[in-house]
């Protein structure tokens, strides 16, 4: 442990320079360049879409839509430079979040709840700022530096107590992250209004936003947890409100516009969600009949597909599983679950070469260890 420690203080000094926080105008201690940024988030941006839900791909309109707004707010940011791109993940709780480099996204359930464009202002211009303000380059830097101090204090203590002080040590680091993260959200808000204002859009959206998270706690999921409470941000958002005239877009019949075609499927999404909870329970009779009224109101959607193929599977139907794993990947190729399921029932069923296909397919849209030692057994 010493030889670790004293390999790894020296380079973390190595890596680190002052610099200037181009959002916030803080002098800072930075390990990673713009750069290195830009990469890792050109890296790890297709990986987490993969992860949260893979992408919306059925209303190219509403995506458009969404790029254009995310567009106009950056080239007003910071660094209007980066390589800012917005996609939309096919998951129904109300989430966004950003990678360093601007890469963002936004759920599809966040943006059928929003009511109106400077509210999707609100939203994207948050997470803009937090690609502008290295918040996620920072947390990697603060971590790689709190791993170095929980070393030192591990090794300063006798050796009958490192494993106490590494555990009670690796408990503080945490709080200390998240009440990092917690301030971050609170600066990614201040400053996501003054883009809007410079963007032209309301800036009050910022405050119903909150609003409508305070009034929905139960649909933003674990979101709230690494976030300030709702009621304390539109408190916040209040207050730098007054500073800024609200007598700008508030976009309420364009967002219908371009939202429409979305929240009519809302009931078809709703069915789905039921399915979902209905396998979880093992009621695979009860997610099928969902699956199937779900794809009768938007046959075009993979998701319904798949829910009816995780159906049969647990009814023990590898046929008709199979046929709706087909089903789904024609719908929507670009989602590594759909192979990975059906690679499992394939090999299940003793098809070797098409398992082994579509776990190579899988492991190419994401590099998952199941997808590997499943391509591996089927060679």
């Amino acid at each position: 442990m010493k030889m670790i420690l004293y390999g790894f203080i020296p380079f973390l000094l190595l890596l680190s320079g002052c610099a200037t926080n181009p959002v916030t105008g803080k002098s800072e201690f930075q390990m990673m360049s713009e750069q290195e940024e830009i990469a890792l988030g050109i890296q790890e941006y297709p990986q987490q879409i993969q992860l949260a839900g893979g992408p919306y791909l059925i209303d190219a309109e509403l995506e458009q839509y969404v790029n254009r707004v995310g567009q106009k707010l950056a080239s007003e940011s910071d660094r209007p430079h980066l390589p800012y791109e917005f996609t939309i993940v096919n998951d129904s709780s109300w989430n966004a979040w950003a990678l360093p480099g601007g890469k963002i996204a936004i759920n599809r359930g966040l943006l059928e709840a929003l009511r109106n464009e400077s509210e999707l202002a609100a939203v994207l211009g948050h997470e803009i700022v937090h690609a502008a303000a290295r918040h996620s380059a920072q947390q990697m830097e603060r971590g790689m530096w709190m791993q170095a101090g929980l070393l030192g204090l591990t090794l300063a203590a006798g050796e009958e107590y490192q494993n106490a002080v590494y555990e009670t040590g690796s408990m503080a680091a945490g709080v200390g992250m998240l009440k990092y993260s917690r301030d971050a959200e609170s600066e990614a808000d201040y400053y996501g209004m003054r883009y809007m204002k410079k963007t032209g859009y309301d800036p009050s959206g910022a405050v119903s936003l909150q609003e409508l998270f305070a009034d929905n706690m139960d649909s933003s999921g674990g979101w709230l947890a690494s976030h300030p409470a709702s009621i304390d941000r539109v408190r916040q958002n209040q207050a730098s409100l007054k500073d800024l005239n609200n007598d700008g877009y508030l976009g309420s019949a364009e967002y219908r516009i371009y939202t429409r075609t979305l929240k009519d499927r809302a009931p078809a999404y709703d069915l789905y969600d039921q399915g979902q909870k209905a396998l979880k329970n093992k009621q695979p009779q009860q997610a099928l009949q969902l699956s199937l009224a779900a794809r009768k109101l938007v046959k075009e959607e993979a998701l319904f597909y798949g829910l009816s193929a995780e159906a049969y599977e647990q009814l023990g139907n590898r046929k008709a599983a199979l046929q709706a794993w087909d089903q789904a990947i024609r719908r929507n190729p670009e989602w590594f679950y759909f192979y990975l399921k059906r690679g499992m029932v394939n090999e299940q069923a003793g098809n070797r070469t098409e398992a082994a296909a579509d776990f190579k397919s899988s492991y190419q849209l994401l590099a998952t260890e199941e997808a590997k030692n499943g391509d591996n057994r089927n060679q």
